[in-house]
């Protein structure tokens, strides 16, 4: 539905709904939305209790509060480098009256340890870019390239989330079935347990998306 209300930033914006309305959410009318890849990312994330989160590249904040609406004894922190990304995502806090669970913090994933003060974290949860740069075609849409084309290698993304974590942390991630080998040697001697839950999108289908 359109917004009547202040927001934060001059584009026009909608106001949607996940979860059955539990989760609220402004989000940019044109360029990048929220998928349903964000709440299936949100749904594999068990962090453990009043455990710190790390979602990297979180867009309007769809991620961390799919899961605040689940897992209220969490804290999350969320990084994003678009800025009207970024203000909407700390006005979705407030919509859904997370603000004191739900850090924002505007910047590139490069610079996640710099950005959070070296802080680790329990889990570390993305949806990153689809496409890899050399191999793109980018949306027209500058918002939607930025969101779906990588700025950063993907083996070099998963660096830095492991990076960010605590010994024994866990990285969640969402990503093309494709480019599960890739995930898998950017994980191979960095990671202990791998978990791969192919996303069939019906029965004798093949996956399009691993959560890994």
């Amino acid at each position: 539905k359109a917004v009547s209300t202040s927001i934060p930033t001059d584009d026009p914006v909608s106001e949607d709904a996940l979860l059955d309305g539990q989760v609220r959410l402004l989000q940019p009318k044109t360029g990048f939305r929220v998928a349903v890849d964000s709440v299936l990312l949100a749904a594999a994330l068990n962090p453990p209790p009043e455990g710190s989160v790390l979602d990297l590249g979180a867009g309007v904040g769809a991620v961390g509060l799919c899961l605040l609406s689940r897992r209220p004894d969490v804290c999350v922190t969320a990084l994003e480098r678009q800025q009207n990304l970024a203000e909407l995502a700390r006005a979705n806090a407030g919509l859904n009256g997370c603000g004191h669970q739900f850090n924002l913090i505007e910047g590139d994933a490069r610079d996640a340890r710099l950005l959070s003060d070296g802080v680790l974290f329990d889990l570390v949860a993305s949806n990153p870019p689809y496409l890899p740069l050399d191999r793109a075609d980018a949306p027209p849409d500058a918002g939607r390239a930025l969101a779906h084309v990588e700025s950063l290698d993907l083996a070099d993304w998963i660096t830095v989330m492991l990076g960010c974590l605590k010994p024994k942390g866990r990285l969640v991630l969402i990503q093309r079935a494709d480019r599960l080998d890739n995930i898998i040697t950017a994980l191979e001697g960095q990671a202990g347990e791998i978990v791969v839950h192919p996303l069939w999108p019906k029965q004798n289908r093949a996956a399009k998306r691993v959560l890994v």
